[in-house]
């Protein structure tokens, strides 16, 4: 199985992960993930951070000249803000400066239950780990299982289908809308409502507000059989849910008709089934399952929906209490995002392709991608033979 552990902090040295299970021989180059890289720092809304750092993975075990050596991977992605706080971020013994200890929890972070979680006087402690700067390296880990996942044909993309409101219908054919929206600012692929979502942004940013939204993430062209009804656990359905909830700020997830499934009779929910005898496989019409059923892929495109809250640092005060004083005040902010929903579909891309990819190694797995690839095509002639 694949695994990893990341770790880093938002304005340390770098952001590192060790990254074991990739099979050997998987062609693999840092500009393929770096690709991934930029699109998560763009989009229309983004603050001060992405004008400073940019972002570049560096292979620092697990790589040689360019193909996976079945070791685990080392992933390096550097700070280049690092000059700027080496003295405050120092892993020398010493206190920090008075006057950048950090006293004022922000609302809707993890500043006040972290410290009190983790006894930390300075919310920094907190802070530096929490940020959605540690997504970076998780793009990074992305690009690896998507460089798996295009071997046996499969994409994972994504586009914005909401701000603040401002929506658009889930498209028809998903690599096509994915096309269109990497050409938009907010990575909506249809302009019209792009530009409205565009303006929405522009109004929250007068105001010193901030907006939230929904983007859409969809595999395609996935085999039958991919995870399991046999543990709860193991249903591909609760790990695609998990890895999307682990995303910061992340607040629901649907997958296919999700939660208009409720509102409905069953006989306008479930896909009919058809056996397709020219092509000898079984079909169905409509993917209102998106994808899956029982926890098990039924070889639909995969289709989630992830809903994403406003950014919690805002330009508007919000009213708060210093943990050392006890005493109120108004939060405030020097540099933040107004809306990152754009950036955070490719984060969404990122962590579904690693459960993704995972389950494809536990259905097929070998040491190789070679052996992965026989094993896949012996199971794709069983099921065109079922």
């Amino acid at each position: 199985m694949l695994r990893y552990l990341n770790a880093g902090e938002s304005h340390g040295k770098g952001l590192m992960a060790v990254l074991e299970g990739v099979p050997a021989g998987l062609p693999l180059t840092a500009e393929c993930i770096d690709v991934d890289l930029i699109r998560r720092q763009g989009g229309y809304g983004r603050g001060g951070r992405m004008r400073i750092e940019k972002d570049r993975i560096e292979f620092i075990c697990g790589v040689r000249k360019g193909v996976t050596l079945g070791n685990p991977l080392g992933l390096m992605v550097w700070n280049k803000d690092w000059e700027n706080w080496k003295d405050i971020m120092s892993s020398e013994p010493g206190p920090p400066s008075a006057e950048r200890v950090v006293t004022r929890p922000r609302p809707g972070h993890a500043d006040l239950v972290g410290a009190i979680k983790y006894g930390h006087r300075d919310i920094r402690n907190v802070l530096e780990k929490a940020s959605a700067r540690e997504t970076a390296i998780r793009v990074a880990i992305g690009g690896v299982a998507k460089a798996l996942l295009a071997q046996f044909n499969m994409q994972v993309v994504s586009y914005t289908v909401d701000i603040g409101g401002v929506s658009v219908p889930s498209p028809d054919n998903p690599l096509e809308a994915y096309q269109l929206a990497e050409e938009s600012d907010v990575r909506c692929h249809d302009p019209e409502i792009a530009a409205k979502m565009v303006e929405l942004i522009r109004s929250a940013k007068r105001k010193g507000d901030s907006l939230g939204g929904v983007f859409e993430v969809v595999v395609t062209n996935p085999p039958i059989g991919l995870g399991t009804y046999a543990q709860w656990d193991r249903r591909l359905t609760a790990r695609l849910a998990m890895a999307a909830m682990s995303i910061q700020a992340m607040k629901g997830v649907e997958i296919g008709m999700g939660f208009e499934s409720a509102r409905r009779f069953g006989s306008q929910v479930h896909d009919d089934i058809y056996f397709d005898k020219e092509r000898n496989e079984f079909v169905r019409k409509t993917n209102n399952a998106g994808g899956l059923e029982g926890g098990i892929t039924n070889g639909q495109p995969i289709v989630l929906r992830v809903a994403m809250k406003p950014i919690a640092t805002l330009y508007t005060p919000k009213d708060s209490v210093d943990i050392a004083t006890k005493e109120p005040f108004e939060a405030t902010v020097e540099r933040s995002d107004i809306c990152t929903v754009p950036a955070a579909g490719v984060v969404g891309e990122a962590v579904i392709a690693f459960e993704m990819a995972n389950a494809m190694i536990e259905k097929f797995g070998g040491d190789t991608v070679e052996e992965m690839k026989r094993n896949f095509e012996a199971y794709q002639q069983y099921v065109r033979t079922f």
